[in-house]
C-alpha cells in the first residue's frame, strides 16, 4: 500500500466553526494504519486541565492560539502564546491553565496501543462461566472518547476534559 500526502484539516477553519464554549478535541488525527496520534485541542478563558501524569508518551504540544501556561510538577511555568512549542515528556506532572482569551493547541504523540488483556502464564486456562463484562463507561472521556487506564480519572490525559463527578 503506498500512501500519498493530503490535507487533513485546515485549523482556522475548524477554530472559526466551533461554538464559542466548545472545550476538548475539536479535531483527531484518524487515518488508518498511522504510527501517531494528534488533536487539536480548545480549552475556554481561564478553563484549566488539572494536573496529570502521562506515563508511557512523550508529547508535543503546539500552541495555534490563545494563551496559557503549563505548570510542570515542580511549579515552574511555562507560558504559551501562539507557535510556542512545548515538550511534554513521559512521567512529567504537569497541568494547562487557558489565559483571558482561551488556548486552542495541537499535540502530538507515538499512537498508544491498543488496551488489551493477556492471560497470566502462571495461571491455568479457566472455562468461561459466563456473566458479563465489567462495566467502564465511567471511564471513557466525555470529551474524546478515549477510555482511561485511571480506575478514578479526573481529567482525560489525551484532551483534557473533565470527567463527571461521581
Amino acid at each position: 500500500m503506498n500512501s500519498v500526502p493530503r490535507v487533513l484539516a485546515v485549523l482556522d477553519e475548524l477554530l472559526t466553526a466551533a461554538a464559542h464554549d466548545d472545550r476538548g478535541a475539536l479535531w483527531q488525527l484518524a487515518e488508518q494504519g498511522r504510527e501517531l496520534d494528534a488533536n487539536l485541542v480548545r480549552l475556554p478563558p481561564g478553563a484549566e486541565v488539572g494536573e496529570h501524569q502521562e506515563d508511557v508518551l512523550d508529547v508535543l504540544l503546539v500552541v495555534i492560539a490563545g494563551s496559557g501556561r503549563v505548570v510542570a510538577g515542580g511549579g515552574d511555568v511555562l507560558n504559551l502564546t501562539p507557535t510556542t512549542v512545548v515538550w511534554l515528556p513521559r512521567t512529567s506532572r504537569r497541568a494547562l491553565v487557558a489565559g483571558p482569551e482561551g488556548l486552542a493547541y495541537v499535540t502530538v504523540h507515538r499512537r498508544r496501543p491498543g488496551l488489551s488483556i493477556k492471560p497470566s502464564a502462571a495461571m491455568p486456562p479457566v472455562a468461561h462461566e459466563g456473566g458479563e463484562a465489567p462495566c467502564m463507561l465511567d471511564r471513557v472521556c466525555p470529551g474524546c472518547g478515549r477510555l482511561s487506564q485511571d480506575p478514578e480519572p479526573v481529567f482525560c490525559s489525551r484532551c483534557g476534559e473533565r470527567f463527571p463527578e461521581r
